[in-house]
């Protein structure tokens, strides 16, 4: 079977987004997934000849895919997370930055999300694109890396990714059973299918306690071993003692910010804007557990991520009088990532 350039584009355009969510699941980058769906999709047009029709182009896309990330992954270093670096840090370390190119980085769910998905498709989708566990598979060798993910979140049996990475079934499972038992010594933090009504006014109240920046409400609704990072530095802090103290002394310039919907890597998160609304200062993702916070990820990159997640340079104005009581005030509550 021989795709002609309009078959092929309609073929790719279909199978895109996804392509790159198992991009980035593989190599933790939203720009590196980018760069490999577009050498995927070379590949596959100049090998188009070698699609036979008897397997489905979705499959042999796949199988590309997976190899372009692993010849990726082959002369670059794991990304990870500040808190994955070392030992947590005090308040008073001093601030050592990292390189983008170091760092985890936060996909936007509007941008690898299917808007056509069912229910449940969705809520599989979200739980394999957490922080927690795409920084999880970044401590798996790249093989084993590949071979988790083809089973157990696309669902190959062992023969498949067996013939999709030229290997033997006994590898496979070798490497599958190797990968399986490395992550369950890492915290994957709570699956959920979405956020239950306690899980979104927990997040409604923080919103409200951070704009207030009322410290003490605000470390309320956080779990008592609750981290706080801050990439590109390497600090990171743990514990209701510590982040009370950072917000309170380093972090006191956050006082004053307004905080912007959006949704990240299947969680809540927020764009940042400090001086109130003119100055962007971060994103904001944060992971729950229960009815509290357990992890508030600020990534301080604002001139890449703030365009990549449709955020705008400024705030605009707080509406005042009439405008503001109708409006509570508020920039927009935690449903509006839900119902995305």
């Amino acid at each position: 079977m021989t795709l002609d350039e309009a078959g092929f584009d309609e073929l790719a355009r279909r199978h895109r987004r996804e392509l790159h969510v198992h991009c980035y699941r593989m190599l933790a980058s939203f720009d590196d997934a980018e760069d490999a769906v577009q050498e995927t999709l070379l590949r596959a047009w100049r090998g188009r000849d070698g699609f036979d029709g008897g397997s489905l182009f979705r499959a042999w896309l796949y199988r590309i895919a997976t190899n372009v990330c692993l010849d990726a992954l082959d002369d670059r270093s794991r990304r990870a997370r500040p808190i994955e670096e070392g030992p947590e840090g005090s308040v008073n370390d001093a601030l050592e930055v990292r390189p983008r190119t170091h760092w985890l980085e936060p996909v936007p769910d509007a941008r690898v999300l299917p808007t056509d998905a069912d229910p449940s498709e969705q809520a599989v989708l979200r739980q394999s694109i957490r922080l927690a566990f795409v920084a999880a598979l970044q401590h798996l060798p790249p093989k084993q890396r590949a071979v988790l993910l083809l089973t157990e979140v696309l669902g190959w049996s062992s023969a498949e990714v067996a013939e999709g990475l030229d290997t033997s079934v006994a590898a496979v499972n070798s490497a599958l059973q190797r990968a399986r038992a490395t992550l369950a010594t890492r915290d994957l933090g709570e699956k959920r299918a979405s956020l239950s009504d306690t899980q979104l006014a927990l997040v409604d109240r923080y919103v409200a306690a951070f704009q207030r920046y009322d410290v003490d409400a605000l470390t309320a609704l956080l779990t008592e071993d609750a981290t706080l990072s801050m990439p590109p530095y390497t600090l990171w802090l743990r514990g209701h003692d510590a982040i009370r103290t950072w917000l309170f002394g380093r972090g006191s310039g956050c006082r004053g910010s307004r905080l912007a919907p959006t949704a990240a890597c299947g969680s809540p998160a927020f764009g940042q804007y400090r001086q109130g609304g003119q100055e962007p200062w971060a994103l904001i993702v944060l992971e729950l557990v229960g009815d509290r916070i357990a992890g508030m990820t600020s990534f301080l990159d604002t001139e890449t991520l703030f365009p990549r997640f449709g955020l705008p340079r400024q705030l605009p104005a707080v509406a005042t009088g009439k405008a503001a009581r109708r409006s509570g005030g508020r920039v927009g509550r935690a449903r509006f990532w839900q119902d995305r």
